[in-house]
């Protein structure tokens, strides 16, 4: 369980930061720059990192998400595959406000807290995030 949460965290975790490159670069809206941004906390803020350490920060958190989703799957079994999805998009939906606190903590440019196109382009890629949760343990289940 731990071990299958954790793939599918990375994967979606994945999934969530190519999304969020692909739009910043198409779009110029500094959305994946605020998915890796760590600037504002004591201490690792302080520190230039690379963007693959600020990647593998991001991918901490897409397993831990990852961990405990399937830990719900494996706990209670008898949960329908449209009740998993729900519950991947109830473990997803705190991240989309996210965007508001970090953008306002951010202290290299990000997208402005205001910028409505940057927070859907953000919804999009955590409602991509949760699809992905999702189809994974879809696909780990009928295993």
């Amino acid at each position: 369980m731990i071990y299958k949460g954790m793939v599918i965290g990375v994967i979606s975790g994945t999934v969530l930061g190519l999304v969020l490159k692909w739009l910043e670069q198409l779009m110029s809206k500094k959305v994946y720059t605020l998915l890796l941004n760590v600037d504002f906390i004591p201490i690792i803020g302080d520190i230039k990192w690379p963007e693959w350490v600020e990647f593998v920060f991001h991918l901490v958190i897409a397993v831990i998400i990852g961990i405990v989703f399937m830990w719900i799957q494996n706990r209670f079994r008898h949960l329908s595959s449209g009740s998993m999805l729900v519950i991947a998009f109830l473990l997803t939906l705190p991240t989309i406000p996210l965007y508001f606190p970090l953008t306002a903590l951010a202290i290299k440019a990000t997208p402005r807290i205001d910028d409505m196109g940057a927070f859907f382009y953000w919804t999009a890629g955590h409602i991509l995030f949760a699809l992905s949760l999702w189809i994974g343990s879809f696909i780990y289940k009928s295993r």
